[in-house]
């Protein structure tokens, strides 16, 4: 059975930086395309990053602020957030892109506030 194990989140500023680490166990890692996902009060989940054999996508709100990384020998993926706003306030998860997801694990809160 897959774990996911979401960290890194927290309360930071407008303009603000922050490091998001997802690890999994359970699974063969690095053969999975993965993604960083978020969900913010009385939203739907949405597809914010995603990384496959090198190859990096971002949602239009979010490009050109995070980047997401991955390494396979420590079976986790990060995502790096740059001038963070108060729409970026969400939980942040992590999974494969690929239906079905596995379960998900129990996030991380990333909250922009002055």
């Amino acid at each position: 059975q897959v774990q996911l194990v979401e960290s890194g989140g927290g309360l930071v500023q407008p303009g603000g930086s922050l490091i998001l680490s997802c690890s999994a166990s359970g699974t063969i890692f690095s053969i999975y395309a993965m993604g960083w996902y978020r969900q913010a009060p009385g939203k739907q989940r949405e597809l914010v990053a995603t990384i496959s054999g090198g190859k990096t996508n971002y949602a239009d709100s979010v490009k050109g602020r995070f980047t997401i990384s991955r390494d396979n020998a420590k079976n986790t993926v990060y995502l790096q957030m740059n001038s963070l706003k108060p729409d970026d306030t969400a939980v942040y998860y992590c999974n494969k892109i690929n239906i079905p997801p596995w379960g998900w694990g129990q996030g991380t809160q990333v909250t922009v506030s002055s």
